[in-house]
Parts: structure tokens; C-alpha cells; sequence
């Protein structure tokens, strides 16, 4: 039996993209800090990585698919924050931007990591900006880090 499995090591040359919303601004920033902690303490050096500022959740999946087609990236870290308000947009914009997301990533076969927070409230998205919860965006450096890895290890 064969077995497969990604590391941490990055891979020379490789390109990451994040696309970050600038809605919920103090909360995206701290999860884009995150990403690119990560991303340089698993080798991947500052000028291979692009950070793409869009206005909120709902724009990331076009532009995620625009950057998919150009392949100049192994990754795509989507970040951004929905905070649950008094209407159903809260569920549409988080909803639409997952399944944009996954969309992406089965069109064009490269790793879209989502994190874009789908929070209650404030106080849920700041544990998860670093805080209680750590930070999504670290989680999302490290996972496109092991997916581009395992990618170039599969046959």
C-alpha cells in the first residue's frame, strides 16, 4: 500500500494568493497577519505571496476564479469575516462564498482554503482572529502550505 501525505516544507518557486475582504477590517487584517506569519515560518518567502483586497465576502470567489485561471498560484487563502445581523444576508454572503470557493477549487484543480469566519457576533470573530480560538488565518497558511505539497507528491 502506497502512502500519501503533504508536509510543511514549501515548495520552491511556489506562489500563494490571499484574497482578503476589507469589510470587518480589524478582524480580516489579523487573520491576513496570521496568513503571512505562517506562510513565511513554513518557507515561503515575502515576495511569493500576493494579497488581493476586495470589498467584502460575496467579491472573493470571482476574484479566487480570475487568479485560478491566470495559474501563477499554488494556493488561493481566502479570508474575510460575516457576522450574523438581523436579515438572512448574513447566511447568503457566507453561503454563496463557501460554495463559490469550493466552485473554484474543483474548476480549476488548485487548493482554495476558506477562511472566511461565518460568526455570531463580534466576540466570536476576535477568538477566532487570534484570540481563544487562534487564528483562522494561521490555520488556512499552514493547510495551503500541506495541500500544494501533497499535490506535487501525488501522482
Amino acid at each position: 500500500m502506497t502512502h500519501y501525505e503533504g508536509d510543511l516544507r514549501a515548495i520552491e518557486g511556489t506562489r500563494y494568493a490571499i484574497i482578503a475582504s476589507r469589510w470587518n477590517a480589524r478582524i480580516v487584517d489579523a487573520l491576513v497577519a496570521g496568513a503571512r506569519r505562517e506562510l513565511a515560518g513554513n518557507g515561503v518567502a515575502e515576495h511569493q505571496v500576493d494579497v488581493i483586497r476586495v470589498p467584502g465576502a460575496w467579491e472573493i470567489p470571482l476574484v479566487a476564479a480570475r487568479l485560478a485561471q491566470a495559474g501563477k498560484h499554488a494556493a488561493l487563502l481566502a479570508l474575510g469575516c460575516v457576522i450574523r445581523g438581523d436579515t438572512r444576508h448574513y447566511r447568503q454572503v457566507a453561503d454563496g462564498c463557501a460554495e463559490g470557493l469550493m466552485r473554484v477549487q474543483l474548476d480549476y484543480r488548485i487548493p482554495v482554503l476558506n477562511g472566511v469566519l461565518a460568526v455570531e457576533d463580534a466576540a466570536d470573530a476576535e477568538a477566532r482572529a487570534g484570540g481563544s480560538h487562534g487564528n483562522k488565518g494561521e490555520e488556512v497558511a499552514l493547510a495551503a502550505v500541506e495541500l500544494v505539497n501533497l499535490l506535487e507528491a501525488l501522482p
